[in-house]
């Protein structure tokens, strides 16, 4: 846990500090390409090829590729449509799709996730209700991306993870997780990237630094290493715990002059929303173990 709790207090200001000085100002796609390619020069030392096999190096390619490479081209975008308070909040659904993509892979349906779904875009919608328009409703949809390719990445790593030889050090073979993120994000730039848009100040560039070799760098892999040594519940809690922290930190510092009343409202329909899954899904989990006694 005390991983976990570390990288939330390093990651509640990334939120802060890419809305502020990077978003609109720098091109998204750079911004990405480059806070993942720093990430994998501070990696790349450590990495042993012959600790995995090959079908491991390409697993976690594609987790890596998937959880920070395509989470951060759909993050990236989202602040362009949105205030950082409304990304933080749009980003409380993780742990429902953790939940339904355990269902996937179980091969089964819950109706009831419907429900929980349409209270979290009720809450959405008393956030901005004097103001909602299509690019309100796009980047709430585009921050769902973002959710979906972080949950699937904790869910597939911690599968993986039962299947590396034990002992293994995660250090050394963790460099495949950004080599797959570093893929994606170079072939996103070269395809979408606004060459008229890079950094043109130290604090830009500085920024994209500790993005890169603080929060994507260190912050990625101790989050992982993390989720290996907990539960699905305590995995839940501190992906929301990210929500709080990095709420506090933007609006002491950056946005003072947010309308706190309706992110209270709309932030408590939202929690309300993600209450009544986890509800649900302790009710069903006891009803099986009764249904095996």
């Amino acid at each position: 846990m005390g991983y976990l709790i570390g990288v939330t207090a390093l990651w509640a200001f990334s939120f802060s500090l890419i809305g502020v000085y990077l978003s609109g100002q720098v091109d998204s796609y750079f911004a990405v390409l480059t806070r993942i390619a720093l990430a994998t020069l501070l990696f790349l030392p450590f990495l042993k090829p012959q600790l995995l096999a090959h079908r491991h190096k390409l697993a976690l390619m594609g987790i890596g590729a998937i959880q920070l490479g395509l989470m951060y081209v759909f993050f990236y975008q989202s602040f362009l449509l949105l205030s950082v308070p409304e990304v933080l909040l749009f980003t409380i659904f993780t742990p429902l799709y953790i939940t339904l993509l355990d269902d996937a892979m179980a091969r089964r349906f819950t109706p009831f996730y419907l429900l929980t779904a349409l209270l979290a875009v009720i809450g959405a919608a008393v956030i901005r209700y004097d103001g909602i328009d299509s690019g309100f409703w796009l980047g709430f949809l585009v921050v769902q991306g973002a959710n979906l390719c972080f949950a699937f990445g904790q869910v597939a790593y911690r599968h993986l993870a039962t299947r590396l030889p034990p002992g293994l050090p995660q250090l050394s073979v963790f460099g495949w997780f950004y080599l797959g993120a570093v893929c994606l994000a170079i072939v996103a730039y070269l395809a979408f990237g606004n060459r008229s848009m890079m950094p043109t100040t130290g604090l830009q560039w500085s920024v994209l630094m500790w993005l890169g070799l603080a929060a994507s760098g260190g912050g990625y892999f101790l989050w992982n290493k993390g989720a290996t040594l907990v539960n699905a519940g305590a995995l839940a809690i501190m992906n929301n715990a990210l929500i709080p922290a990095g709420l506090l930190v933007n609006l002491v510092i950056w946005n003072r002059d947010a309308d706190l009343a309706r992110l209270a409202l709309g932030g408590t329909i939202m929690l309300a929303s993600l209450l009544v899954n986890e509800w649900w899904v302790k009710r069903r989990q006891s009803a099986e173990l009764y249904r095996q006694a």
